[in-house]
């Protein structure tokens, strides 16, 4: 199963979770950061600090500091995103404007910052995960990083440490700043566990002399089937067989259970997986 999958195929379907992820990050903002001054990273976080240093509104901001970013992108990224995340950042525009007249939740800074970023970063999240996008910075972080030896996480963070700086500087406290810090962090991590799922999966290899006992013991334990690799000792030119197969974390403590039964000198190495796909690897005893 593809864990970074569209969650929907039509662009009907595409279309209507990129207008639910928006319009609960707008929530996020305007419901608990924005009036207790706590900002996010990137455009956003630009948005925010210009919208009080200005009488323009944040909505405002959000749209037209994304369009150069977006026209940047377009020849990389092509027209159908382009459309989709233009289409996102717009309906954030209108949300954040139509939730400016509810008061806020709670004016408690850290409740404020720990809501507000599980929030926010469930909507963007739901956006990235639907292939839009409501950020512009990382289009340009993408077209640095391929002029420069850097990567494109690291490019980000240093913009954000730029405006985190900025804010503390010209428009809020650095205590507001200090929360907004953790706001951006705290939300980057939902964001990560809403595109690539609550499931965390894991390749496992086993080098060991009793390749056929631990495939039998792992396959009456969990139901599973693995697979078997070819492999030859580089000085002894010993042929062996390699277990290789994919599980869940409750699977690999099972997993690790029969290795300690069977074999436990075997040999075992464990990758977390950030993409299956071309599978049936959600249907055991396959």
């Amino acid at each position: 199963m593809d864990k970074n999958k569209r969650v929907a195929d039509s662009p009907v379907a595409q279309f209507i979770m990129i207008t639910i992820g928006a319009v609960i990050a707008a929530i996020g903002l305007q419901l608990f950061l924005v009036p207790n001054a706590i900002l996010d990273g990137g455009v956003i976080g630009l948005s925010i600090i210009l919208s009080e240093m200005t009488p323009v509104s944040l909505s405002i901001f959000i749209v037209l500091l994304n369009v150069p970013f977006l026209f940047l992108g377009y020849k990389r990224l092509g027209l159908k995103f382009t459309v989709e995340a233009l289409y996102g950042i717009l309906v954030l525009s209108i949300a954040t404007k139509f939730f400016e007249q509810f008061p806020v939740v709670t004016e408690d800074l850290f409740l404020s910052t720990i809501i507000g970023a599980v929030v926010l970063g469930v909507g963007v999240g739901l956006v990235i995960r639907t292939g839009g996008a409501l950020d512009g910075t990382e289009i340009l972080a993408i077209l640095i990083s391929k002029r420069r030896p850097i990567s494109v996480g690291q490019i980000v963070m240093i913009m954000n440490v730029f405006i985190f700086t900025l804010a503390g500087l010209l428009v809020f406290t650095w205590e507001t700043t200090f929360y907004s810090m953790i706001t951006y962090f705290i939300a980057s991590k939902v964001i990560d566990m809403v595109v690539e799922g609550l499931d965390e999966s894991l390749s496992v290899m086993i080098i060991s002399e009793r390749a056929d006992e631990l495939a039998h013991g792992f396959f009456e334990a969990v139901g599973r089937g693995v697979t078997f690799l070819n492999g030859e000792g580089a000085f002894t030119n010993d042929s062996k067989k390699v277990i290789y197969t994919v599980v869940d974390r409750l699977e690999m403590a099972q997993l690790r259970t029969v290795i300690r039964n069977v074999d436990p000198e075997a040999f075992v190495v464990v990758q977390r997986v950030n993409e299956i796909s071309g599978s049936n690897f959600m249907d055991t005893g396959k």
